[in-house]
């Protein structure tokens, strides 16, 4: 048989890349984490990401080619914030007997990021449960943020077109969210996204403001705390790279996500710190009705997201999701009740 012929399950390339020996970096044990879109692999020094082969209105897996091109984007849009973490993109290759290799020579049968593996207790969200955010920890991280925004280039894109893109979607969390599998309050979800839709249309000229200031950038896309590494520089992983519309965002929307996120976690003065900081070095008085639109918007998104774990082939805990449905609508509707 020859190697162009050979032909590798998901499920061979998973349960070959969980042997510690395929490693360099002397890694006794692998732990593998799995995603929607991706499998993570994560060794003594290093982490490995395997794209599925999903495809999804949103983005295409569906071939190599398409998941080499992603792990190329997902290579350079996070060095933005993590330069020194995002290392290169390997191939994962069968030989001429049809033995699966990591980055050597033969037929090439899939790709994967590769990074330096950062420690768990260093990131955001664990700081915050263990009660180990400082004050300067806070700082420094707003300092990257406002620094990076300020640095982004605004994107070209017309008030109508803006707004247009929140009415769709919340047009789509009404719709996803109402329906009786996910058990979600009714009432909850439309009041939200009614009070959305409301404020949207009466308070347009903030968001028409918001274009002309040149506020619309190329932003991380998923700035959550759990992507959030605390240290001497603070460094943020795993932006949205598969799709760059997701990315094209206010700088303010962006903070409100990490802010509602953090308040979440029962740290709200984080976020409260953060947009402080990003004020002070951008000058961009963000008004506060505004921040309260884009945390109960952002809420709703997270709802319909968690929700949707439950179409996956393999729902492990169900219950898991629903709760963080209706958590995550509870804090839409907070929001909603201050615009």
């Amino acid at each position: 048989m020859e190697p162009d012929h050979f032909d590798i399950s998901l499920v061979d390339k998973v349960e070959f890349l969980q042997k510690p020996e395929v490693y360099l970096d002397k890694s006794t044990h692998i732990e593998a984490i799995e995603t929607h879109m991706s499998w993570v692999f994560l060794g003594k020094s290093y982490a490995y990401k395997l794209k599925k082969p999903v495809h999804y209105p949103f983005l295409d897996f569906s071939t190599i080619d398409a998941r080499h091109r992603d792990c190329d984007d997902e290579l350079m849009l996070n060095r933005r914030l993590a330069r020194d973490i995002y290392l290169e993109v390997v191939p994962l290759t069968v030989d001429a007997a049809g033995h699966l290799q990591l980055d050597a020579p033969g037929q090439v049968v899939d790709w994967l990021v590769k990074m330096q593996r950062l420690p768990a207790d260093c990131m955001l969200d664990h700081r915050i449960v263990s009660g180990l955010v400082t004050q300067t920890d806070i700082i420094k991280l707003a300092l990257v943020l406002a620094d990076f925004y300020k640095a982004a280039v605004p994107i070209e894109i017309s008030t109508s077109e803006y707004k247009q893109r929140f009415k769709k979607v919340i047009a789509e969390n009404r719709c996803e969210l109402t329906q009786a599998c996910y058990e979600l309050s009714v009432a909850q979800v439309r009041l939200a996204c009614d009070a959305q839709l409301t404020f949207l249309k009466e308070n347009g000229g903030l968001f028409d403001a918001r274009v002309r200031q040149g506020r619309i950038i190329e932003a991380h896309g998923d700035l959550r705390p759990e992507h959030i590494c605390i240290g001497s520089h603070p460094v943020i992983i795993d932006c949205l790279q598969f799709n760059r519309e997701f990315r094209l965002l206010d700088a303010a929307d962006e903070l409100a996500f990490l802010a509602m996120e953090c308040e979440l976690l029962g740290a709200s003065d984080i976020g409260t710190q953060i947009l402080d900081v990003y004020r002070e070095m951008t000058s961009d008085e963000v008004p506060g009705n505004l921040l309260a639109f884009y945390k109960s918007y952002r809420a709703a998104i997270r709802a319909k997201l968690s929700v949707w774990h439950l179409q996956d082939t393999v729902v492990s805990d169900p219950g898991q999701w629903k709760s963080k449905g209706k958590t995550y609508m509870r804090l839409a509707n907070r929001h909603a009740d201050q615009l």
